[in-house]
This record gives C-alpha cells, sequence and structure tokens, in this order.
C-alpha cells in the first residue's frame, strides 16, 4: 500500500488533498509503484526560489521541485522523496493557461513524481513528457 503525506505552508484557495492523493496514487498505481510514501509540501514561490539555488544553483522561481530520497521508513515504505509545489506559481499558471487552481497544482504534483521516480524531461527525448500526457489524461479532473 502507498501513502501520500502532505503537509500546507500554504492554503490553496479550495481543498486540495484529496485530489493531489487520487492523483499521485494512482500514477503510482499504474507506474507499478507498491510499497512507496510520497511526501508533498504545498508553500510559496519565496521558499522554492531558495531552495532552488541553494539545491540547483539557480536563483529563480520555479513551480515544483523534487527530491528524491529512497529511505526505508518503519512502516515498511520506501520513501520515494518530496515534492515541493508553489501555489502562488500554481494560481498564476492557472490563469494563464485557462483551467482551476486545483488542475494546476495536481498537474505539479503530477509532474513532481515522474522526477522522483526518475523521469528527465530535458534528458529524454520525450518520454516524461508522453506519459505525463497519458496520465494527465487518465488521472486529471
Amino acid at each position: 500500500m502507498n501513502r501520500v503525506h502532505i503537509r500546507w505552508q500554504r492554503k490553496p484557495s479550495q481543498p486540495t488533498a484529496e485530489t493531489l492523493r487520487r492523483v499521485i496514487g494512482g500514477c503510482l498505481t499504474r507506474l507499478g509503484q507498491d510499497g512507496v510514501e510520497v511526501h508533498v509540501l504545498v508553500t510559496g514561490d519565496a521558499l522554492l526560489r531558495e531552495l532552488n539555488a541553494r539545491y540547483l544553483g539557480d536563483d529563480s522561481e520555479t513551480d515544483v521541485l523534487s527530491f528524491p530520497d529512497g529511505d526505508l521508513l518503519p512502516s515498511g515504505r520506501r520513501l520515494l522523496g518530496e515534492i515541493v509545489i508553489s501555489v502562488d506559481s500554481a494560481r498564476r499558471q492557472a490563469e494563464r493557461l485557462g483551467h482551476d487552481e486545483l488542475r494546476e497544482l495536481a498537474e505539479l504534483g503530477l509532474h513532481g513524481l515522474l522526477h522522483l521516480l526518475g523521469y528527465d524531461h530535458e534528458q529524454d527525448r520525450g518520454r516524461m513528457n508522453r506519459l505525463e500526457l497519458r496520465l494527465r489524461g487518465e488521472l486529471l479532473p
């Protein structure tokens, strides 16, 4: 059994936890992951920028970051890692793209999860993008 743990430093404008758990959990199941745990932190632009600068050397805003882990937890699950999402970026992007904040947060969670699973859209000749589009179609509201 998988587990998705969500922490809030910034609250979205609508209830989001159930959708994030469903999308991330559904993705894990579809990709054959079992007995794993994923942590999600929903926060703001300032922390994402700080983390981006500290860990990736890029002092700019970003919408989502993924920090892989792999440790075995006391529960027996393996911690895949943590996904950090900026609700500020999600709001701006949702408005620009013409959908709601909930959908954008779910898309960012899915994108971050694929990175935790080792996908890299910058080097895989579109493999991650194709998979992400397929999973969006299957899992997003």
